[in-house]
């Protein structure tokens, strides 16, 4: 009895985008500590290698429309994340613009933009395009 070989589609990330990706995520978590400990001109500062990496990051993958549309999502997340962090450290959070809704509350908007990003390509885009293999290469 032999046993048939099954492929699946690999997904392989080049060393040079995971090391950007891992770099990312010390500056994410560097800005989010120095918000719990509220170190203003650290998270501040940290917000723009965060921001900018999330950026390279989902142009370097602009091709691959799963990979683009979770990239972005992270974008726009620390986005309202960072907003959220000034906010608060300014003391403007919890300010009314107009009835319940203080400044905190508009970090729904990049938050909602996240959302609505992933529910293009998960309820839109993907259905329409099980077939496609998206693999990237450098």
């Amino acid at each position: 009895m032999s046993k048939q070989a099954t492929t699946s589609p690999v997904y392989s990330i080049p060393l040079s985008y995971r090391k950007m990706e891992n770099l990312h995520i010390v500056f994410w978590l560097l800005k989010d500590i120095s918000w719990c400990m509220i170190w203003k001109p650290l998270g501040v500062a940290m917000i723009f290698p965060t921001l900018i990496i999330s950026i390279v990051i989902a142009w370097r993958t602009r091709q691959f429309m799963s990979e683009l549309c979770h990239n972005v999502a992270i974008t726009v997340w620390i986005s309202a994340n960072s907003y959220w962090m000034i906010s608060e450290f300014f003391h403007f959070d919890t300010q009314v613009i107009m009835g319940n809704i203080t400044y905190k509350h508009l970090a729904l908007i990049p938050f909602v933009t996240g959302i609505l990003i992933l529910a293009y390509f998960y309820l839109y885009y993907q259905p329409r395009h099980k077939e496609e293999t998206e693999v990237i290469t450098e």
